[in-house]
């Protein structure tokens, strides 16, 4: 209110009094108090500061010191995005795993701690993809091509396929028509069957016979990747288990599998390969190192096909697949000249949320293995390790001996029960015990030295995931 109008009110409301009621002298005395009150008061609003404006429209009631902030808040995040792409973080996704492992195998005589042991690349059911430490890197460009490497020292596919490598997976997806439509290249991990190869994806510790001893390592090649509908397709030409094929071998490999997903809770697939691979019946030499078959280190025509479904619904899973392979002169039982091998084998898995964070899980796996005495997809040979050949025993001398018909191989079957524990999001804990049969004398007993039907293992891990 301005000076002059509060005078004149004042002056309005003394006015107002009657004048008996007090002298002229005691009125001047009063109006003379308060105009000074007033000029005091004055005095008081002039010192403070001026008020601020009204924020303007669109700042939701901020203030100048709010807006501001804002502003600047905006401008720092702009720079930070600005140089997360400058820096190459646009779309990569960086994970990992590693799943120390106990093992105790009965016929093995050994029960230890398993962790990044390649062992000059022998594999085996008891030595296969655990124990391991993984990092996968994945990046997608502004483009849509999809760059995935995957580091599994020791114990991954380059440990077996490329003189210890490190590299599991190397291999870039470039879309061509569009997203859905890809030309895949590098070196990929086999595609076979229900299980995969890294631990974090498997309910147990081992893997079933089907995908130890008839499916691929890994391929290096292209392939043309498409989905239509609620198909996925793959097919391409490829090297199969080898970064390079040896000289001589200038063939690739033919390589497809689809999956067919049926709905939320199914679905189904099916895999094939139909190449030259390398034949190691051939690498038998004499006792002065001279190739037994003329076909020395040459690869052989295999075929290999393989259907698989899934089933997960609610706290109830289901899996299968059933596989077939041959390949020519790669037989074990070699008289008179080589001989073709070919198999078969089914494997299922059945697990049930027990509760909301343990899993019960049975596996069951057969093996047909008996045409010219046995032999699977690498292994031509008699191997006491895996239970793969013919029956064997020990003479009255102490030395290995046929136990049987040499052209006569065994069939192999496992039984494995166990559970997992979600212990958090990113730690699972595994346990099993496993079964393996055969209908010959084919697991060497290193205790003793002889063969049995049979063997026993047991085996536990962790598996810690981010």
């Amino acid at each position: 209110m301005k000076p002059v109008r509060l005078t004149a009110l004042v002056l309005a409301i003394g006015a107002a009094f009657p004048a008996a009621a007090q002298s002229n002298e005691d009125l001047l005395k009063e109006l003379r108090a308060l105009r000074d009150r007033v000029t005091e008061l004055e005095k008081k609003l002039a010192a403070q500061p001026a008020a601020a404006p009204a924020p303007q429209a669109g700042q939701w009631g901020m203030t100048p010191e709010q807006a501001q902030e804002l502003a600047r808040i905006g401008t720092k995040t702009e720079a930070l995005q600005d140089n997360f792409e400058a820096q190459g973080f646009k779309g990569l996704k960086i994970t990992g795993q590693i799943d120390p492992t106990w093992i105790y195998n009965r016929r093995a005589n050994d029960a230890s701690f398993v962790l990044l042991n390649r062992e000059d690349g022998r594999y085996t059911y008891d030595n296969s993809y655990f124990g391991m430490a993984v990092l996968d890197i994945l990046k997608e460009t502004e483009s849509g091509t999809i760059w995935h490497l995957t580091l599994a020292p020791e114990r991954g596919t380059g440990a077996l396929i490329n003189g210890g490598s490190i590299i599991h997976e190397a291999s870039v997806a470039i879309p061509l028509e569009d997203l859905q439509t890809r030309l895949w290249v590098g070196q990929i991990p086999d595609w076979t069957g229900y299980e995969i190869t890294l631990p974090a994806g498997n309910k147990l510790v081992t893997h079933n016979l089907l995908f130890d001893f008839m499916a691929p390592t890994a391929y290096t090649g292209a392939v043309y990747m498409t989905t239509v509908g609620k198909w996925q397709l793959k097919g391409g030409l490829a090297n199969v288990n080898t970064a390079r094929n040896s000289s001589g071998n200038k063939t690739p490999s033919l390589i497809f599998r689809a999956d067919y997903a049926k709905g939320e809770f199914s679905g189904f697939g099916f895999s094939g390969l139909h190449g030259k691979l390398h034949n190691y019946a051939t690498d038998d030499t004499d006792a002065d190192g001279n190739a037994v078959f003329s076909d020395q280190g040459r690869n052989t025509l295999a075929t290999l096909l393989e259907a698989d479904a899934y089933f997960v619904r609610g706290d109830l899973s289901l899996f299968g697949q059933l596989s077939y392979g041959q390949q020519k002169k790669a037989a074990i039982y070699r008289e008179n000249g080589l001989r073709d091998a070919r198999w078969w084998g089914l494997s299922t898995t059945a697990a049930y949320k027990l509760t909301p964070r343990m899993e019960g899980v049975v596996r069951a796996d057969y093996v047909y293995n008996r045409k010219n005495g046995g032999g699977l997809l690498g292994y031509s040979s008699d191997d006491g390790a895996n239970g793969i050949g013919r029956g064997l025993a020990l003479d009255a001398d102490g030395n290995v001996v046929l136990a049987g018909d040499p052209s006569k191989g065994a069939n192999r079957y496992a039984l494995t029960v166990g559970a997992n524990y979600r212990y958090d999001e990113n730690t699972l804990f595994k346990l099993e015990y496993r079964y393996d049969g055969a209908t010959q004398a084919v697991f060497e007993d290193l205790k003793d030295g002889g063969y049995s039907k049979n063997n026993h293992l047991l085996g536990a891990s962790v598996v810690v995931s981010f």
